[in-house]
């Protein structure tokens, strides 16, 4: 691999450095430092870096880590997910549809938020994100097993979540 550019390289994982840390946090504030540590970690070791085959995927993998350790030290519970969930405003809507559709992007992130950490990352990474499953199986330190099993139950968990929200409606 070259050597490290910051403006090139990195500079363009922060967005998606800051979706992760925010899943896994569930705080904003803890989220931006932790995807500061990372872009510094990964600069200070630039040099080092050569036998790195995919540089995102290491990013990522230092910014779990690092975001495991805040989410443990802070017991982080009650923060939003940010607007990658939001769908685009349907200006047709009636104001009643509207007001349905919003109920059920916020019952949809809270839904999200009460997921494991585990679950909600392998969803960020492979389903927001679009990694491949050995992308998210090694920035999670786990196997690609792991990985599909992981997501089959996060995204039932949701679908039972949501089949729930339907029947109350």
């Amino acid at each position: 691999m070259k050597e490290i550019d910051f403006l090139n390289d990195l500079l363009p994982l922060k967005h998606k450095l800051y979706c992760l840390a925010q899943r896994i946090t569930l705080d904003s504030l803890e989220a931006e430092d932790v995807v500061e540590d990372t872009l510094v970690r990964v600069w200070e070791r630039r040099k080092t870096l050569t036998e790195v085959d995919n540089l995102e995927v290491y990013c990522l993998t230092i910014c779990r880590n690092l975001a495991l350790d805040r989410a443990e030290r802070k017991d982080a519970q009650h923060a939003t997910i940010d607007a990658n969930f939001d769908a685009p405003a349907d200006t047709t809507a009636l104001p009643d549809a509207q007001l349905e559709a919003d109920e059920r992007l916020v019952w949809v992130r809270r839904s999200f938020e009460t997921l494991p950490e585990k679950q909600r990352t392998a969803l960020q990474l492979r389903d927001i994100e679009g990694h491949s499953y050995q992308e998210v199986a090694t920035a999670m330190d786990i196997s690609e097993s792991d990985v599909k099993v992981t997501l089959h139950r996060a995204r039932q968990a949701l679908k039972d979540k949501l089949s729930h929200l339907r029947s109350h409606l």
